[in-house]
């Protein structure tokens, strides 16, 4: 039997490798180390695109896919029929939950304004002027997983309020469903999405969306580019009435002259929400224990299911 993983590194990660497992190494969809034939559990590339996933249709033996990535998109519905689909969730738990408080902190207390000033060699960007603060704040997160989970035990400590938001109500852990957010927006400052992208999912950001946000608010896109309508941000935007700070777009990566590029009120980072140097040993703990309890027949953790 045989693995596939991308990383050389995992190697020496993946924990103790079972007897007639052999493991290779598969960097890239061009750049494979042997016959497809005989790979049964296959680790792509983290943030793989479409093209990776179109490797799996070359694989006759292939039974799990196991993702590094938290997010399923590039992949639900465009692997074989038959072949497990498992992703990473609990793997980006701390580095996108620390993301999000670092985009939430970075706007309120002004840094890239700071920036700026000093890219221009002075000292404020506004004499004795006071910066917004992220204590008394009401946040709205919406998608209430893994990281929702991890995000609100890191703001705990800041004296905000939390509200969580989910597919589907949880009225026993104070979870509300999606359905509700037209009630919810015009009273947080906040709100972080950092729900998976699915056709429910899709657009869910639109106009009536942000039109609902009290002035001076702020959207943390976490997720993915997609979930927000870009032409609704853009107008919302340029009005200056609320802000936003992302590390996904869409499109993605964000072409040159766009407009969110020159918005003062637009905080942009590269779709690095999970690129940390803890990834790999997290990614690779998860897919030794997926491998060992794949080989010994027990059941795999984290299997993506329709809406995941």
């Amino acid at each position: 039997m045989k693995v596939w993983i991308p990383h050389e590194q995992g190697l020496g990660l993946i924990g103790d490798v079972p007897d007639g497992v052999t493991v290779e190494v598969a960097p890239a969809p061009d750049a494979l180390p042997s016959d497809p034939a005989g790979v049964r559990f296959w680790v792509p590339p983290f943030l793989a695109q479409t093209q990776s996933a179109d490797v799996a249709a070359k694989m006759p033996d292939l039974e799990i896919v196991q993702l590094l990535s938290a997010g399923a998109d590039v992949w639900v519905g465009k692997i074989p029929a038959g072949i497990m689909l498992c992703d990473a969730r609990g793997v980006h738990d701390s580095a996108t939950a620390e993301w999000v408080m670092t985009a939430i902190l970075a706007h309120l207390r002004a840094f890239p304004a700071f920036v700026r000033a000093q890219a221009r060699g002075e000292w404020s960007y506004g004499e004795h002027t006071p910066t917004d603060e992220l204590a008394g704040k009401r946040v709205l997160i919406v998608g209430a997983g893994s990281i929702g989970a991890a995000l609100a035990a890191r703001l705990a400590p800041f004296e905000v309020s939390v509200t969580n938001v989910a597919r589907t109500a949880r009225p026993a852990e104070g979870v509300h469903a999606v359905e509700e957010l037209p009630g919810l927006l015009p009273h947080h400052d906040v709100v972080v999405l950092i729900v998976p992208l699915t056709d429910k999912t899709r657009g869910l950001v639109d106009a009536r969306f942000l039109a609902a946000m009290p002035d001076g608010a702020l959207l943390v896109n976490g997720a993915r580019g997609p979930v927000v309508d870009t032409g609704a941000l853009v107008a919302e935007l340029e009005t200056g009435r609320i802000a936003a700070a992302v590390d996904v777009t869409e499109p993605e990566p964000l072409p040159a002259g766009h407009p969110l590029w020159s918005l003062p009120n637009f905080l942009l980072t590269p779709h690095v929400g999970g690129s940390v140097r803890g990834l790999l040993p997290r990614a690779y703990k998860l897919v030794g224990q997926q491998l060992r309890r794949f080989v010994a027949g027990e059941p795999l953790t984290n299997q993506v299911t329709e809406g995941y």
